[in-house]
């Protein structure tokens, strides 16, 4: 074979690899590109928001009532039922006219439906109230609309003199005026055994 043919023939080999080469780059870059924008586009499932350690007070008609403490905080706006989520827990203070703290709740996670102004509470949920009676719950409703708490586990006030214990539990804002659905045992707080 001719010298010049074969130099030829060689030059177009390469020439047709390294665009094979560079077709096959562009190609897998391009399908790339496409995963990583499709998983970005859906923003219902992304945070419009995420901070950690926040503390931020919440007011009402300009009086500040809660302060809220949490080590994640995320808000999803764009999904289909806008939502805040805590999933490493929430402590709430609220504040009386004073601004002195009269009531407090801690759960292990949180979420709050902005729309239907609802937050569900799980997680070793306590609660203390106006009168320093402490709620203990595994989930807790605070229906802020309607102006209630609920729940339908397992409840356990302990009061002054006493612990009561049941099932299901609806209450006013303040948790001053509270029923158990199933009430299970009331049970005296031996004030000797107290320093």
């Amino acid at each position: 074979m001719n010298t010049n043919l074969k130099h030829n023939l060689k030059h177009s080999i390469t020439t047709i690899i390294s665009v094979v080469v560079v077709l096959f780059f562009v190609l897998s870059c391009t399908d790339e590109k496409q995963e990583k924008t499709a998983a970005i586009i859906d923003r219902s499932a992304m945070p419009k928001l995420h901070a950690r350690e926040i503390t931020t007070v919440i007011s009402d008609s300009g009086i500040t009532r809660y302060r809220i403490s949490a080590p994640q905080w995320d808000v999803f706006d764009r999904a289909n039922q806008p939502y805040w989520e805590f999933p490493k827990g929430v402590h709430f203070e609220r504040f009386d006219l004073a601004l002195n703290v009269d009531a407090n709740i801690h759960s292990n996670y949180a979420k709050f439906l902005e729309n239907e102004q609802l937050w569900e509470l799980k997680g070793k949920v306590r609660a203390t109230n106006l009168r320093g009676e402490l709620f203990e719950t595994e989930r807790l409703f605070w229906n802020q609309r309607e102006e209630r708490f609920y729940s339908d586990t397992l409840i356990k006030i302990t009061q002054t003199k006493h612990i009561i214990t049941g099932i299901g539990f609806e209450s006013n804002q303040s948790m001053t005026k509270y029923t158990i659905s199933k009430p299970e045992a009331i049970f005296p707080i031996d004030e000797s055994e107290n320093p």
